[in-house]
């Protein structure tokens, strides 16, 4: 027997609907691309976004259709997203970030019919325009003064578009299946693949964001997205922002730590989210400065894992919560987060900074596990860890274009990411598959070593990598970019990791850079540095893992070893090392016998 209540699609023109109807006045902000700040509300951005709708459907796009959009986060890109998706065709937002190659392949790939750009990437778009047969229109969102400057044939003028067409035009009225937005992952390895989002699907995950076990955004709130737009949704906070009435504050292209500290204080923000590297940056021109953070409270924080000291210090010395997440394109994005649980909340101060560096736990609409690479699931003790895999309604059943298939027996999608699950329910992501380094058969996380260096006080950001050995397969090598000013030696950076991970994974040797690469998504790029140090020699053969380890690892280590998600290879010797100590232990125990006899 089905229930009786009323059929309601869930599509996300709505979410701007509400907002002009119960929010209409609410500020929205931002920092255009021609450079002055620019103040409107929801209800003008709810009219200008509906006629972006006339306009597409006058130049010919049809429900279904790719509409890509290759901005930062303005009030222009904005009213263009809730355009395109109003009337059923699909937001595909382009990351500026990535090689021309990759953009061109990208747009190829998705068959893109309209193309929106800020002024400043119409450069890159005249150079390759030939190769972009599918596009029909090219529409730069700026006004005429500054359309003087576009040197493209046939390129439209945003504003001229937008004052020349009607408003009324009708939004919604689809299935709630239907494709709402397509993201593209960066491709770290191969060509970026494509995640298809569904009205459904975004519309969930932005009811399930503003919980209060989650983002907990209100109509009390002035939320920074400090995540661009391209990035999957900008983790939903252009869903989010909307339904709930928060004022929004778009950065624009100033992404840099002057002119976000700016805006954070000029309009008040209560919430931001953004990645570590970001908060980083800001908190180095903060005690630069002498800056301080006057009015935000909450930072959603990740895209990489978050060093426990930047949690800690934003905390202790300005009052600002991080709360760190786990999520990535194929998942809407949010998959974890880590507010406190229950028996978390009653830990003392220094257990929830320990669990606030891990990446958080599942909400309601999220499935996970851990397994081997057979398909076993693995215990959530915290110790084991495996291929971490996850099940939802947001979550990708396959890629765009592509048969492949991508979910376990049981639904699951992997993730890619090596983890494990405490107790508590706690995810901590111990590597990327692709990023563990294996050394003597045994299997060392790059992430947990970078995060410890990176809380050195002389640290702006570390990276580690494995680089090749003649006796051990692979070893760490750490890379540093300093603060500004400061210096530092190998010793200084071994002896701050010394207790704080086992012997055997103390990298073999220290660079101290002036770059480390970060990915078209802010995180730090690891297929680059690899590239760039693949030929790197280690200045010396390194030592063996200490036998007591290899031969008698802790509890906790040995259970952990049981969920590796790969087995470690034999090592020659290591039965003699065992039987060795066991017959040390026999002859010690013999000796205290015949002592107290």
């Amino acid at each position: 027997m089905l229930g009786l209540m009323q059929d309601w699609p869930l599509t996300l023109d709505k979410l701007l609907v509400h907002a002009k109807a119960w929010h209409g006045d609410r500020e929205v902000v931002a920092r255009s691309v021609e450079g002055p700040i620019v103040r409107t509300t929801y209800a003008e951005i709810h009219d200008r976004a509906r006629r972006v709708s006339s306009a597409l459907l006058s130049l010919g796009v049809s429900p279904g259709d790719r509409v890509a959009t290759l901005g930062v986060n303005t009030t222009r890109h904005l009213e263009a997203w809730y355009g395109i998706i109003g009337v059923g065709a699909v937001c595909h937002t382009l990351n500026p970030r990535l090689f021309i190659e990759q953009l061109c392949y990208i747009i190829n790939h998705a068959q893109d019919q309209v193309i929106l750009t800020d002024i400043t990437f119409l450069p890159t778009l005249i150079a390759q325009r030939d190769k972009m047969p599918s596009v029909k229109h090219v529409i730069v969102m700026t006004d005429e003064d500054h359309m003087a400057q576009v040197e493209l044939p046939g390129a439209l003028c945003y504003e001229t578009l937008v004052a020349q067409a009607s408003p009324d035009c009708a939004w919604g009225g689809f299935d709630e299946l239907t494709a709402a937005g397509l993201c593209y992952t960066s491709g770290t390895t191969g060509n970026p693949k494509g995640v298809l989002y569904t009205h459904r699907s975004n519309f969930l995950h932005t009811i399930m964001t503003m919980g209060v076990d989650f983002m907990a955004i209100s109509a009390t709130d002035v939320v920074m997205p400090m995540v661009p737009m391209c990035h999957a949704n900008a983790w939903g906070l252009v869903y989010s922002g909307p339904a709930a009435g928060a004022k929004l504050v778009l950065p624009g292209a100033r992404m840099d730590a002057p002119a976000l500290h700016e805006l954070l204080e000029s309009e008040a923000v209560t919430f931001a989210g953004g990645v570590p590297t970001v908060w980083q940056l800001l908190l180095q021109h903060l005690k630069a400065t002498g800056g301080r953070l006057s009015t935000l409270k909450r930072v959603h924080i990740g895209g990489s894992a978050v060093p426990e000291a930047l949690i800690r210090t934003f905390a202790e010395d300005y009052g600002v919560i991080f709360t760190q997440a786990w999520g990535m394109t194929e998942l809407s994005p949010t998959g974890v987060v880590g507010k406190p649980s229950a028996p978390v909340a009653a830990m003392d101060t220094e257990r929830q900074y320990k669990q606030a560096a891990k990446q958080g736990r599942p909400p309601v609409l999220l499935e996970m596990k851990i397994t081997d690479d057979e398909g076993r699931r693995l215990p959530h003790d915290g110790a084991a860890f495996g291929r971490y895999k996850v099940k939802g309604p947001y979550v990708a059943s396959q890629y765009y274009l592509n048969d492949a298939q991508t979910l376990d027996e049981e639904g699951f999608f992997d993730t890619g990411d090596v983890a494990s699950i405490d107790p508590f329910g706690y995810l901590n992501i111990t590597d990327r598959a692709k990023d563990v380094i294996k050394s003597g058969g045994e299997w060392i996380s790059s992430v947990e070593i970078e995060n410890l260096a990176a809380s050195h006080p002389k640290a702006l950001m570390a990276a580690v990598i494995g680089v090749a050995h003649p006796k051990w397969d692979e070893r760490p090598l750490l890379l540093v970019k300093l603060c500004e000013g400061e210096s530092a030696t190998k010793a200084e950076f071994l002896d701050f990791l010394d207790g704080k991970i086992a012997r055997w994974w103390t990298p073999d040797e220290v660079l101290f850079v002036d770059d480390i690469p970060l990915g078209a998504t802010g995180k730090i790029d690891k297929k680059v540095i690899r590239e760039r140090y693949k030929d790197f020699v280690l200045s010396q053969v390194a030592s063996p893992p200490p036998p007591e380890v290899r031969a008698a690892p802790a509890k906790e280590e040995a259970a952990a070893g049981a969920g590796r998600p790969f087995p470690a290879e034999p090592r020659k010797g290591a039965a003699k090392v065992v039987a060795g100590l066991a017959a040390l232990a026999a002859g010690l125990a013999l000796l205290k016998l015949l002592r107290f006899r």
